[in-house]
C-alpha cells in the first residue's frame, strides 16, 4: 500500500541551488589529494622502513594491470546504471525499486570480482591461508572448539588460528562452518554467499534512509549506493556479510520506530537479534550500537528499546553457554594483533592513510555528499531542534553518526591498513550523503564512481 511520504524535503536537493557545485569539485580534488599524499607517503615509507605491510599503500593491493571476464560486463553493468538508474529510480514503485537495486548491486558487484576471473575473484578468494575455510575440519565438535577457541588466538602455540579466524569471533567462522553441513562448502559457495548477503546491504540502506529521511532521498540515493566503489571488497570478502547483517539491524530498528511496518515489536526484535549476530561476526561492529541509539533519537522513541535489548541477548547468551567468553577472547585478540603486521604497522601513517583507503572505497561522489553534510549540518540541528526538519535535515545526523563511527575506528589503533574492507559497515552509511547532491553533474559523479571502482580493479590485485 502506498503511503504519503511525510518527511520528503520542501526544497530537497534536487530543486536546491547548485552554487555549491564549485566546492564539490574542490572537496572531491581534496580527496584525490589525500590519496596520492598517502600512496607516495607510504612509498617513502616502506622504501625505508618497510614497516607497511602492503605492496601499493595505502591498499592492501599490487600493481597488477590485467582483464577478465567481467573486463566487458562491469563497464555494461555501469553504463546501464548511469543511464537508466535515476530514471527507474523516480518511476518505480518501492518494491521494485528495492528489487532492481538489489539486482543491479548483485551485477556490479559480481561482474567486478570476475575480472578477477572465477577462480581468482570468486571461488578461491576465501580459501586462502589466512581465510575461514582453511579450519572447518576443526568444527567437527562445534561445542570443543568454541571451548577452546581463545587458546588459539595467540601465535606461537600449537594450532594457532589463521589472521582472520583469530581476529573475529567464531560466529563468522560458524556461517562457513554451518554452509558446509548445509551441502555448500567450498570456496565458491562460501564467495556467492557473502556476495548475495553482502548486496542486500544497500537494500537495508534504502530502508533505513526512506523509514527517517524520506523516500525523495532514499530514491535520489539508490544508483550512487549501487556504483561505490566499494563493491570491489563487497566481493570477495566475509566482511560484505557482515555489513549487511548491521545494516538489517538497523533498518528493521528504523521501521519498528517509526511503526512504517505491520508488526513493529517484531521489527524491533530482529533488530536486537541481528546487533546480537555481528557483535560475534566482528568484535569491532559493536560500534553499531550508535548507529542504533541515533535511529531511536531521529524517530523521537524509546519504545522499541525493551525488545531490541530481549533480542540482542540472544546470540550472546547462546555462545557464552557454549563456553566462548568474548570480552576475555577480545582482549587475547589485542595481543595477537600486536604480534602481527598491526604491531609494526606506524600508527602515524595509517591514523590518516586509513582515511584515504576510505576516500577509494566510498567515491568521489560520497565525498562530495560529505561537504555538503557538513554545510547542512547547522539547518539540520535547528530543523530537528523545532521540529520542521526536512528529508535531508534527517539524513545528515545519520551519515555523521557513521562517519563518527568510522573515525572512533580509526584511532583506536586497532584498525591499520585493510580498512577499505574492514570499514564496509561504516562506509554503506556515508553514501547516502550523495543524495544532496544537485541534479547538475549527476551522470558524472556516477560515472566517477564507477571508473575508480575499474581502475582499481582493472590496474590492482587488491588483497580481499
Amino acid at each position: 500500500m502506498k503511503t504519503e511520504d511525510r518527511t520528503a524535503p520542501r526544497t530537497g536537493p534536487a530543486t536546491a541551488e547548485s552554487s555549491g557545485h564549485c566546492w564539490d569539485l574542490v572537496a572531491a580534488g581534496a580527496g584525490v589529494v589525500l590519496v596520492i599524499a598517502a600512496a607516495l607517503g607510504g612509498r617513502a615509507i616502506d622504501d625505508y622502513a618497510r614497516t607497511l605491510y602492503v605492496h601499493w599503500p595505502p591498499l592492501l593491493a599490487s600493481w597488477y594491470p590485467h582483464t577478465g571476464p567481467g573486463t566487458v560486463a562491469a563497464p555494461v553493468v555501469a553504463v546501464a546504471v548511469i543511464a537508466y538508474g535515476p530514471l527507474l529510480a523516480r518511476r518505480l514503485r518501492w518494491r521494485p525499486l528495492l528489487l532492481s537495486t538489489y539486482a543491479a548491486s548483485l551485477a556490479w558487484v559480481f561482474s567486478l570480482a570476475l575480472i578477477d576471473g572465477w577462480g581468482r575473484g570468486i571461488a578461491e578468494r576465501l580459501t586462502t591461508k589466512h581465510e575461514y575455510l582453511r579450519v572447518i575440519g576443526r568444527f567437527d565438535d562445534i561445542g570443543a572448539a568454541l571451548r577452546t577457541f581463545d587458546e588459539h588466538i595467540l601465535i606461537g602455540p600449537p594450532g594457532n588460528w589463521p589472521a582472520h579466524v583469530a581476529g573475529h569471533p567464531p560466529g563468522a567462522t560458524l556461517t562457513f562452518v554451518l554452509l558446509d553441513r548445509a551441502g555448500l562448502g567450498g570456496g565458491a559457495w562460501a564467495g556467492v554467499w557473502c556476495i548475495l548477503t553482502g548486496a542486500s546491504a544497500l537494500v537495508a540502506v534504502l530502508v533505513t534512509v526512506r523509514a527517517l529521511a524520506g523516500e525523495d532521498i532514499a530514491r535520489r540515493a539508490a544508483t550512487y549506493l549501487v556504483l561505490a566503489p566499494v563493491a570491489v571488497w563487497a566481493g570477495t570478502s566475509a566482511d560484505g556479510y557482515f555489513a549487511a547483517v548491521a545494516a538489517w539491524s538497523v533498518a528493521l530498528l528504523a521501521l519498528a520506530a517509526t511503526r512504517t511496518v505491520r508488526a513493529p515489536a517484531a521489527a524491533a526484535l530482529g533488530a536486537g537479534l541481528l546487533y546480537g549476530l555481528v557483535c560475534y561476526l566482528s568484535y569491532g561492529l559493536a560500534l553499531i550500537a550508535l548507529l542504533l541509539l541515533a535511529v531511536l533519537v531521529l524517530a523521537r522513541t524509546a519504545r522499541p528499546l525493551p525488545f531490541v535489548l530481549l533480542g540482542a541477548l540472544v546470540v550472546p547468551a547462546v555462545f557464552t553457554a557454549a563456553g566462548f567468553n568474548w570480552w576475555e577472547a577480545y582482549h587475547v585478540l589485542v595481543e595477537r594483533y600486536h604480534q602481527g603486521a598491526g604491531g609494526f604497522r606506524p600508527y602515524g601513517y595509517w591514523v590518516w592513510a586509513n582515511l584515504a583507503c576510505t576516500v577509494i572505497a566510498v567515491g568521489p561522489a560520497t565525498v562530495a555528499g560529505l561537504r555538503r553534510t557538513f554545510a547542512g549540518a547547522p539547518g539540520a540541528v535547528r530543523g530537528l531542534r523545532t521540529g520542521d526538519a526536512r528529508g535531508q535535515d534527517r539524513l545528515v545526523p545519520l551519515v555523521l553518526v557513521a562517519l563518527l563511527l568510522l573515525l572512533a575506528a580509526d584511532v583506536s589503533g586497532m584498525s591499520k591498513a585493510e580498512t577499505e574492507r574492514i570499514w564496509q559497515p561504516f562506509m554503506l552509511w556515508l553514501l547516502p550523503a550523495a543524495a544532496l547532491l544537485p541534479d547538475r553533474g549527476r551522470r558524472g559523479w556516477q560515472a566517477a564512481q564507477a571508473v575508480v571502482a575499474l581502475a582499481v580493479n582493472h590496474l590492482l590485485w587488491t588483497g580481499w
